[in-house]
Parts: C-alpha cells; sequence; structure tokens
C-alpha cells in the first residue's frame, strides 16, 4: 500500500474501467467512470471535501458552460449546418474532406483554443458524417488530432501553452512558438492524414455530394453569430494583450460568459439551452480536479521524477516524461508539476517548447491525454449516440503519438 497510495489505485481502476466501458450488461460512459473516482478518494478520505471542492478549477467550468451555451445554440438555430455548408462544399472527396478537417480545425484551434474548436466542432463532423454517410469514427479521429496538433503551434492553443508562456519566461511567445513548432505541425498534420487513410482507406473511396442547409431558427441564428463573432474579437483582444504584456487579468472564462450573454439575454430558449448542454462533461471535469488533486497529493509522481535516474532538462526526457504522466496525471497538472522543476534547473526557451509540445501531443496517445477528446467523445455519445473506444482511439493514437513525437524531436534538435 506503501509503494502504491491508494489515490494512485483508484486511478488506475478509472482508466481500467475507460479502457473497457463496459460492467457485465452495464455500459458506462467516462463521466460516470470519472465522478466514481472522485467519490472514492472522497469516501477514503485521500481528500477533504473543502480541498475536493476548492481543487476545482472553476474558471474552466465556466468556460465550458460559456462555450456549451454557444455551439448547443449554433448547431440548433442551423446555422452551424449552413457554416458548415459554405465552408466545406469545395471538399469533393474523403480526401478532401479529411484535409479541410485537419488543416481547418487545427489551424482555428490555434486561434480559439483547443477546446473550443472541439465543442463547436463536434456537431460539424457528425453531421458531415450523416450527410456523406462517412463512418462518424473516421471524422471524430481526424476532429480530435486535429485540435490537439494544431493547438501546439499557439501559447493561446490550450491551457498548458498559456501557463508555459506566462511564467516559463518565453520572449515573444507567439513568434517562438511558431519559430520553433509551425514546420513540423504542418508535417504532422500531413503525417495524420496519411496515417488515418492507411486506417480507414475504404471511406477514402467516397465522393461528397453536399446540399444547402436551411436555417432553422432566424433569430437564434442571429443571436449565436453575434456571439460567435464575440468570441473572435474577444481572442484578439486576449492575444492584444499577452503581445503586449499588459498586466490586466483578461482570462478566457471572460471570453466564454461574455460571448454567450447576447443568447442568454435576447433568446426566448435561453432555459432550453441551458438544460440541454452537455453537464456530463462539465460533471466529468469537476471530477476530475477532485481526483487529480489527491492524486498530486499522495505525492506519487512527484517521487517518480525526483528518483528517476535521467536528466529531466534534455529534449528526449522532457517529451517522454510530459507525453507519458499526461496519460495519468492530465497535461495541465504535469505542467504545473514540471514548469517549477525546469525553472529551478534553469531550463532555455527550447525545453520549455518542449514541454509545451510534448505535454499538448500527449493528447494523440489516448483518450485522457486531452481534455478536447473528453469533450469530442462525451458531445458524440449525447448528440448522436456515436462515440470512439479506449482502443479505437489507441489504435491509432499510439503510432501517430510516436510520429508526432519523432518530427517535433528532430526539428527542436536541429533549431
Amino acid at each position: 500500500m506503501d509503494m502504491f497510495p491508494i489515490p494512485i489505485i483508484i486511478l488506475f481502476i478509472v482508466f481500467f474501467l475507460i479502457a473497457i466501458r463496459q460492467l457485465g450488461n452495464i455500459k458506462l460512459q467516462i463521466w460516470q467512470i470519472m465522478l466514481f473516482g472522485a467519490f472514492a478518494v472522497l469516501i477514503t478520505n485521500q481528500i477533504s471535501p473543502i480541498e475536493a471542492l476548492i481543487s476545482i478549477n472553476f474558471d474552466v467550468i465556466l468556460f465550458l458552460f460559456g462555450m456549451f451555451v454557444i455551439g448547443y445554440s449554433l448547431e440548433e438555430s442551423g446555422y452551424l449546418s449552413y457554416l458548415t455548408y459554405k465552408l466545406f462544399k469545395n471538399a469533393k472527396s474523403t480526401d478532401g474532406l479529411i484535409i479541410f478537417i485537419l488543416f481547418g480545425f487545427g489551424m482555428l484551434s490555434a486561434i480559439l483554443m483547443n477546446d473550443t474548436v472541439a465543442i463547436i466542432g463536434t456537431p460539424v463532423v457528425l453531421f458531415l458524417a450523416k450527410s456523406q454517410k462517412i463512418n462518424p469514427k473516421l471524422l471524430l479521429l481526424a476532429l480530435a488530432f486535429a485540435v490537439t496538433i494544431g493547438s501546439v503551434i499557439s501559447p493561446i492553443g490550450n491551457p498548458q501553452n498559456l501557463l508555459i508562456a506566462i511564467n516559463g519566461n518565453i520572449q515573444n511567445p507567439f513568434i517562438t512558438f511558431l519559430k520553433y513548432l509551425f514546420v513540423p505541425t504542418i508535417i504532422n498534420l500531413i503525417l495524420t492524414h496519411m496515417i488515418l487513410r492507411l486506417f480507414y482507406i475504404k471511406e477514402f473511396k467516397t465522393w461528397m455530394n453536399y446540399s444547402q442547409e436551411l436555417i432553422k431558427d432566424f433569430r437564434l441564428s442571429f443571436l449565436s453569430k453575434i456571439s460567435l463573432i464575440l468570441v473572435i474579437l474577444l481572442i484578439g483582444v486576449k492575444i492584444i494583450v499577452i503581445l503586449l504584456r499588459l498586466q490586466i487579468d483578461f482570462r478566457l472564462t471572460y471570453i466564454a460568459l461574455i460571448s454567450m450573454l447576447p443568447i442568454l439575454f435576447f433568446s426566448s430558449r435561453r432555459f432550453e439551452i441551458i438544460k440541454k448542454i452537455d453537464w456530463h462533461t462539465l460533471i466529468f471535469f469537476a471530477s476530475m480536479f477532485v481526483l487529480m488533486q489527491s492524486v498530486w497529493n499522495s505525492n506519487f509522481f512527484q517521487r517518480i521524477i525526483k528518483n528517476a535516474n535521467i536528466n529531466p532538462i534534455s529534449i528526449p526526457s522532457i517529451l517522454f516524461i510530459s507525453i507519458g504522466l499526461s496519460q495519468l496525471l492530465s497535461n495541465v497538472p504535469l505542467v504545473a508539476l514540471y514548469l517549477p522543476l525546469l525553472q529551478h534547473i534553469g531550463a532555455n526557451t527550447k525545453e520549455m517548447i518542449a514541454l509545451a509540445t510534448g505535454s499538448t501531443i500527449a493528447g494523440n496517445l489516448f483518450i485522457l491525454g486531452a481534455a478536447s477528446n473528453v469533450i469530442i467523445i462525451q458531445n458524440a455519445e449525447k448528440k448522436s449516440g456515436e462515440t470512439l473506444t479506449f482502443f479505437e482511439f489507441a489504435k491509432i493514437g499510439i503510432p501517430l503519438t510516436t510520429v508526432n513525437t519523432l518530427i517535433y524531436w528532430i526539428f527542436l534538435v536541429l533549431i
């Protein structure tokens, strides 16, 4: 028991249950399994109720809530289907469609943040899969890999990059991230297309046949459009704040909450929208914060890093440790653990970029490697009953992450 503290045992049980998702005739959902993990550490006194409440990052919860309101409204009004037709009508084959998804959503995630694009992108790819009679698993995987890889190149692409950009003493973070990561990211998106084609070769023989989609609710469509424009404008403000290093606490949470206000203030369907957003994913994240805080308190992984007979500041070590432990700790807690260690040792900019890279592409290995994966899968299950199992994801995720790591490693060494 001393070797494996109770929170670690519970964590591995959670991973096992997520991998099988079935107990006898009972089919478990990811949020239910994570909720079990949170209750387990509470009832075994591994974390106090007060500390559990404090551990929940309400910035993340509120950000997701705001984006879920906007995403649901875009979909329910018909505006998202209309946009999908406008954006994808030039993709004439599955090859073209996958390229559009990988590069379109990938580059968008670098600006709008990967979780935002995961929320908006899931109903888009599900609609495309249904209308074009393509295996939805292919498009869901393409979206998941796109938002993970695309978010690597920007300090606001995901929460862990933002944490490193702000606290890692990186000069001109936008330019620095692009300098080290733009070219290998483009290469990795191309290689992702090739790997998906290899595993889903039969789907790539499909030719597209689009039809113009009509707006279903013009008022909600108009309000959703305003909210989407606000998201883009406010993220632009956030970029300026970071570039100018202004001492303004302009959180991503504020962007989501301000942007959803037109919908909640002026739509007569506000209560319907709030009722039908993806509450299960919010429960998942609240539960995950509680479980991960308990795991953190056990000091188990901190001891592993400290006692490991490796150079924690070398590029290969940073990549492999951040990819591996992000599966168990999640990438933001991993960065919160590893960043002070690198700072204490005197890591340079390249090593900070390696930490951002490893902790981000960790999302391509297994489902729990990135929050965006969970958002996509939970959203797909709620909206259409489609899902990706642990093994369906890992089957492609393992070779893809291996290739991703090799490409980034080469470029970080060469530049």
